[in-house]
């Protein structure tokens, strides 16, 4: 993986000649400008973005973006961050799409996620001089992402970077900061995101991986990246999470679940943004390294409140299934707002397995005292639901579309809401 900065392509006679480059992908006439310019009204979307709903019907003003599958939300990396991918392929001709509807649509993905740390994927190839969006569209586009969607990404990674791919971002380097540009990383080959994020959750599309093969077909021998091996469950996932399983004291909760949270109602509790921040992702491998090697965890001697948050989110995301299974999915994706909701979602908990049902309520009661201090960490039962949804539940293809994060996130803001009367 190399990360070819913005900021320090200086203004040498190579980087000026590049600059000059007459690509045909490029030329003004093949870069139409947009019907229409982007402002702060036509872009404020959070009246028009429905989240909640379970599917994107015909008639709902994301439909024709959302069926395309170009943005998906793919639960955390390696470092516990949020990960939203792009991907260029899925992208229809220009006049099949609307791009300025596309724009809202990524800002309220993003919209759920830009208080948190987040890293955005974007798989390059697939793009062409059909579908590509205008230039004075992407100027735009970036002048929208204001501070606030830039402040917590903390990487983009463009996967198989083309020669245009990188002249584009030296045109655009006058308006690119210092900061952003020091956040964007060129990625070769897919086995280099394996040091970011596990490829499976990401549902690669066909086309990608192809190319990928290409790729690494046309290199010799002697100098091919390597593939890493089918991908099997982390360890912590494999030692832990037969997981719920009752443990040898007798207790059905986890003892990550135990450890992670004991020492989090000690000293994070009023800690702003907890569950927001990523933590070094060498001592979360270490933390889990221990675990599974039965050596006794001690937060309280690491003092690390944001790596006892991150082991806690990494646990749940990594069970070899969600905490609230795969048996309950079509149930939350469906769930709705309605006046026996509280009464629903208790009959559904309640049906969990007893290792499952007691440390989702150990969970959530932990949860309920966190939001209780809300007015100092900043962590309502609403951004709870925002963190903790997609490490609850999950489809059996580990990624999950927009149109799913909303109903599971709601069901979850829901469960905190009433917890007290779910766990009666």
């Amino acid at each position: 993986m190399s990360s070819e900065l913005l900021v320090d392509l200086g203004e040498d006679p190579a980087t000026a000649q590049l600059g000059q480059l007459k690509l045909t992908t490029v030329e003004d006439q093949q870069w139409p400008a947009d019907e229409s310019t982007l402002s702060k009204s036509e872009t404020d979307i959070s009246q028009r973005f429905d989240a909640g709903s379970p599917h994107l019907p015909w008639d709902h003003p994301f439909y024709d973006i959302a069926r395309h599958q170009i943005i998906e939300v793919a639960g955390d990396d390696n470092f516990g961050r949020k990960v939203i991918v792009f991907n260029a392929c899925r992208m229809p001709p220009q006049h099949q799409l609307d791009h300025h509807k596309l724009l809202m649509y990524l800002k309220g993905t993003l919209d759920q996620y830009v208080e948190s740390d987040y890293t955005l994927i974007y798989f390059h190839h697939g793009l062409t001089s059909e579908n590509k969006p205008s230039l004075s569209w992407l100027r735009d586009a970036y002048r929208e992402f204001d501070r606030k969607y830039k402040k917590n990404i903390k990487a983009l990674y463009i996967v198989h970077p083309t020669m245009f791919i990188k002249t584009l971002l030296i045109l655009f380097k006058p308006i690119i900061s210092f900061k952003f540009g020091r956040k964007i990383n060129y990625v070769s080959y897919l086995s280099e995101l394996e040091d970011v994020v596990k490829c499976e959750q990401l549902l690669i599309p066909a086309r990608v991986k192809e190319y990928d093969n290409k790729l690494r077909a046309s290199l010799k021998p002697t100098v091919q990246p390597s593939v890493s091996p089918p991908h099997s469950p982390p360890p912590t996932a494999r030692c832990l999470g037969c997981l719920l399983q009752r443990n040898p004291d007798g207790d059905p909760v986890p003892v990550v679940m135990r450890d992670t949270i004991s020492f989090l109602t000690e000293q994070g509790l009023e800690i702003e943004g907890i569950f927001r921040r990523s933590a070094n992702v060498t001592l979360v491998k270490e933390v889990q390294l221990r675990y599974n090697s039965g050596v006794t965890v001690n937060f309280r001697e690491m003092e690390d409140v944001h790596l006892a948050a991150v082991i806690l989110k990494t646990f749940l995301r990594e069970l070899p299934e969600p905490l609230l299974t795969y048996q309950l999915y079509n149930d939350i994706v469906n769930f709705t707002c309605i006046d026996r909701q509280v009464a629903l979602m208790k009959t559904l908990i309640e049906s969990l397995p007893e290792e499952n049902y007691t440390s989702l309520r150990h969970l959530i009661t932990f949860l309920a005292k966190v939001s209780a201090n809300n007015e100092v960490n900043k962590m309502t039962n609403s951004n709870l639901a925002v963190v903790f949804g997609p490490n609850l539940l999950w489809g059996r293809d580990n990624a999950m579309s927009l149109s799913a994060i909303g109903p599971i996130n709601n069901f979850t803001r829901v469960l905190l809401d009433h917890q007290h009367l779910v766990f009666t």
